[in-house]
């Protein structure tokens, strides 16, 4: 099993950035995709953004692309997701969490360990 620990989250105002981070331990990582994901209250949890281990390949909702970017440090065991030009329609609980395979998928239920979330507020 992976473990997963978010960190970075807190409030900003519209326009302003943040930079989630999601340290992962228990076993090596390299045949693992990495997702980020987010729930707001009332909402049912929405895929963000997904990249792929060991090749890279990356996936990004619509909502978010050209704001966000995911990248990861191998070395680390450590997912990033920086987030630009922050909206409030962002604000919701973020979760990072794994599947098995290289295919940055962006359903939920192909992931199989989940983090414990991270609270980003945008004020407008």
């Amino acid at each position: 099993q992976v473990q997963l620990v978010e960190s970075g989250g807190g409030l900003v105002q519209a326009g302003g950035s943040l930079r989630l981070s999601c340290a992962a331990s228990g076993r090596t990582l390299s045949t693992y995709t990495m997702g980020w994901f987010r729930q707001a209250p009332g909402k049912e949890r929405e895929f963000v953004a997904a990249i792929s281990w060991s090749i890279g390949n990356i996936n990004y909702a619509d909502s978010v692309k050209g704001r966000f970017t995911i990248s990861r440090d191998n070395a680390k065991n450590t997912v990033y997701l920086q987030m630009s030009s922050l909206k409030p329609e962002d604000t919701a609980v973020y979760y990072c969490a794994a599947k098995w395979g290289g295919s940055p998928s962006s359903g939920s239920g192909l992931y199989f360990s989940w983090g414990q979330g991270t609270q980003v507020t945008v004020s407008s």
